[in-house]
């Protein structure tokens, strides 16, 4: 079961790039680096701890 990569903060609508930093809960809520940290690391949705948001590998080329 994969994640959803979600391409923008809940909170402030940031685009998120599967390449740059940002912050998920268990429920895959995304939110932006300073939006996390402003809500002092947690999901207002849920209440869950928001922790950094694991990269992808990108594609390997076709041969």
């Amino acid at each position: 079961m994969a994640l959803e990569m979600r391409d923008r903060c809940e909170r402030c609508e940031t685009a998120l790039p599967q390449t740059s930093s940002a912050r998920i809960c268990s429920y895959e809520c995304t939110f932006c680096v300073s939006c996390s940290e402003a809500m002092r690391e947690t999901c207002p949705n849920c209440g869950g701890e928001l922790v950094a948001r694991p990269r992808r590998a990108s594609a390997p080329a076709a041969g």
